[in-house]
């Protein structure tokens, strides 16, 4: 889903998970284990304990297309929301869990720009990536795969 009155960058996706709150945060927060769930990270490298101001590098591919980026922390609620931003392109990416009571959560997968993407973010995607169209296509059919990867571990764990 996107909603382009507020950041034409808003991407959003979730799902819901038949486990608590709890499970679902030890699974999701934990950002080491990044490359198992989303299709493009290969490596997340974490400096430190997770937390407000943790940095991260990053190597993502798409096909062919290898490109590393930096991370930070900028959200850390236990239990309810952890998000980190990628300065180079201005987007935040962020995982949100809601309560939905009798052990089940609805966890959401976003990526916004509130401030807009960088220009050589805008370049490297209309060059190398399809352009914003294809490629935000692209991240939405990946993010509902991380979701679903993510889902399946924690529930396979409960």
């Amino acid at each position: 889903m996107t909603t382009a009155a507020t950041d034409p960058y808003l991407l959003e996706t979730s799902t819901e998970v038949d486990a608590s709150p709890r499970e679902v945060w030890e699974v999701v927060s934990d950002l080491r284990r990044m490359p198992e769930w989303s299709p493009q990270t290969r490596k997340m490298l974490i400096r430190g304990p997770i937390g407000v101001g943790t940095r991260s590098l990053n190597l993502n591919k798409l096909g062919w297309r290898v490109w590393p980026t930096t991370s930070v922390v900028v959200r850390y609620e236990p239990q309810r929301a952890i998000a980190f931003e990628v300065p180079i392109n201005g987007t935040v990416w962020s995982y949100e869990l809601e309560d939905l009571g009798d052990g089940r959560t609805r966890l959401a997968e976003r990526r916004e720009a509130p401030q807009g993407t960088s220009a050589v973010s805008r370049e490297l995607i209309k060059r190398f990536l399809g352009g914003d169209e294809a490629f935000s296509a692209q991240l939405e059919r990946d993010m509902a795969r991380t979701l679903a990867r993510i889902k399946g571990v924690v529930e396979r764990s409960v």
